[in-house]
């Protein structure tokens, strides 16, 4: 499987910070922003990655991110010229998706909890059809919304911001699909707001009985950092958890090593190219454990 992080758009909720700078650079605490959905592609196993963006930050995320080598994967980059809507992704990255599944993946998006990469490699394990997640919001009708079967648990419709919600089950910006949802979105129409919506997409999935839906339940926390307010709640989240369980989230070079992408003396030289960073003194705990065979208190360092 394959993963896109799209990474596009251009963050006006949160201006002036996106003036000069595109949102999924941000820092959410101690790392960008788009760590996060970076390392939910690889605690599900997905080592090939694509990021969208727009030609203005491709450059800066190349600078940031680079081929992928140095934690065990392998970059692209394409060009998304102006918002169109999250099931474009699939026409800008046709090429790259060809004739295997992929994982949609939205850059602003953040997840932490504990289970959450058996429900992510659930995910990418799919043959046919998608897979897509719900999850419990006190204001569904900001989401996309799935509404649930109280029988059976399998989806009966799919509602984008619906002014009355039939459900409180809002969809994250997480999907899985097979490789024909490149000819599924082609066939798309652009909605009233000229945009190819990803519950459009969705909704002809469900149609065809080819959706499965995936509960993200309480021991989840599923973030937006898409507002001042968000970005600032985000970076207090990561920072009390880091520092009351004394692990980081989201770090991509202790999830390469962890997941087997990269061994313990490219982890040591990922570290030493940290300078002083207190990022640096994470990496080096993590070795010193790993050299010691010490038990390593606490979840998985995406969880």
């Amino acid at each position: 499987m394959k993963g896109i992080i799209l990474a596009g758009g251009l963050g006006t909720r949160l201006r002036p910070l996106t003036s000069a700078i595109s949102k999924q650079l941000l820092p959410v605490y101690d790392k960008p922003m788009i760590y996060y959905p970076l390392s939910m592609l690889m605690l599900a196993g997905i080592r090939e990655i694509q990021v969208i963006s727009t030609s203005e930050h491709l450059p800066a995320f190349r600078r940031l991110l680079g081929d992928g080598s140095q934690w065990g994967l392998s970059f692209s980059y394409a060009e998304q010229d102006r918002p169109r809507g999250l099931a474009d992704a699939f026409r800008v990255g046709r090429t790259f998706v060809g004739r295997d599944p992929v994982c949609l993946i939205l850059g602003d998006n953040i997840f932490f909890g504990h289970g959450l990469p058996e429900v992510l490699r659930q995910g990418a394990s799919l043959e046919e059809g998608a897979v897509i997640f719900a999850y419990r919001v006190r204001d569904p009708s900001r989401y996309a919304v799935v509404d649930l079967d109280e029988t059976t648990g399998k989806p009966v419709a799919l509602e984008e911001k619906p002014e009355h919600p039939r459900s409180n089950y809002a969809v994250p910006g997480i999907y899985f699909y097979d490789s024909e949802v490149v000819s599924i979105a082609d066939r798309l129409e652009p909605s009233e707001r000229g945009e190819l919506e990803i519950t459009d997409l969705n909704r002809v999935y469900l149609e065809l009985g080819k959706l499965q839906v995936l509960l993200l339940g309480r021991g989840v926390a599923w973030l937006d950092a898409g507002t001042h307010e968000a970005l600032m709640q985000a970076g207090s989240f990561v920072q009390a958890v880091q520092e009351r369980q004394g692990m980081m989230i989201s770090c991509p070079e202790e999830i390469a090593y962890r997941m087997g992408f990269i061994d313990f003396e490219r982890l040591g030289r990922l570290a030493e190219a940290m300078a002083d960073s207190g990022y640096r003194g994470h990496l080096l705990k993590v070795l010193a454990e790993e050299s010691g065979r010490l038990p390593v208190i606490g979840a998985t360092a995406g969880e």
